[in-house]
């Protein structure tokens, strides 16, 4: 059974972050502006400027932010991200979603996004692996391959023009997810990379980065006695937390700093359950500066 987790902390991480962050000297990086709703973006009025999302002109002329994020610019495009948003996809992206229903040879299939999702029956591998056409009496079977509430991994095949999302399992590393722990982080902060899907061999857990937010951490192995069984359950809850630990303190989240932060409790003889404390959180943002320092030298 999938176990969602959904951090509900109050606590001023951000603060904690931005001050030990405010020294790493990461000068490639580049410091990014925040900007608040109304506030006056400077621009060069010899270059012109290209108005996106988060921006508007008011009466006077001058361009404003109308949501608050972090200002970005790419040549004269000027473009405020917010800080958390819900997730849009594009086509490649690995996610992670819960299936809620069926209907028409498709699956719908709930990724926290803007868009509508579908997986289609002719989108997916048959029970056996057979590829051949599908068949009224394959669709009669469809809950035998993904049932409502069903927890899956699938890759964005396509995202149409109203914005709707096309699914497909169509590889072995796609499909349904068994026992596990489901995790919802800020979309924005799955740093998109050509691998999302990872086992861990060493630790006996696999990891998949859904680039909706969705992060999923399971044991696998099986077989070799409760010991080691007991071992992979408490690594797989070690990483899970270090996945909190990132998105707590809005950090960037891919396999280097997972790992990472699973090394730093690791070394530091840092319990599973004390992983999302105030003083392991500092060490994390520690790590988070000395690396970007490393970066600004290399």
């Amino acid at each position: 059974m999938a176990l969602l987790v959904e951090s509900t902390e109050t606590a001023d991480w951000l603060s904690l972050c931005h001050a030990g962050l405010s020294a790493a000297g990461a000068s490639h990086l580049g410091a990014p502006t925040f900007v608040c709703v109304g506030d006056a973006i400077e621009i060069d009025p010899a270059q012109g400027f290209l108005r996106g999302h988060g921006t508007h002109v008011d009466p006077n002329g001058a361009l404003r932010a109308s949501v608050c994020g972090v200002l970005q610019r790419i040549n004269k495009l000027v473009v405020v991200r917010p800080l958390k948003s819900r997730y849009i996809a594009e086509t490649g992206d690995v996610v992670v979603g819960r299936v809620t229903s069926i209907a028409g040879r498709r699956w719908k299939v709930d990724l926290h996004t803007r868009q509508r999702a579908e997986l289609s029956l002719a989108a997916v591998i048959l029970p056996g692996g057979i590829q051949r056409r599908r068949t009224a009496e394959d669709e009669l079977n469809m809950r035998g391959v993904f049932k409502e509430g069903d927890l899956i991994s699938a890759e964005v095949q396509a995202v149409r023009g109203d914005g709707s999302v096309n699914l497909h399992t169509r590889s072995a590393r796609y499909g349904l997810l068994g026992e596990g722990q489901a995790l919802r982080v800020v979309p924005n902060l799955i740093r998109r990379q050509r691998a999302h899907s990872h086992e861990l061999g060493e630790l006996g857990v696999s990891l998949i980065l859904g680039c909706n937010g969705m992060v999923w951490v399971a044991p696998v192995g099986g077989g070799e006695g409760e010991d080691e069984a007991a071992r992979r359950r408490g690594n797989a809850c070690r990483v899970a937390n270090a996945v909190r630990a990132l998105g707590r303190l809005c950090l960037p989240i891919f396999l280097g700093t997972v790992m990472g932060v699973v090394g730093i409790s690791v070394e530091g003889g840092v319990a599973v359950r004390e992983m999302g404390g105030q003083a392991f959180l500092e060490r994390v943002v520690e790590w988070e500066a000395g690396r970007r320092k490393e970066m600004d030298v290399d």
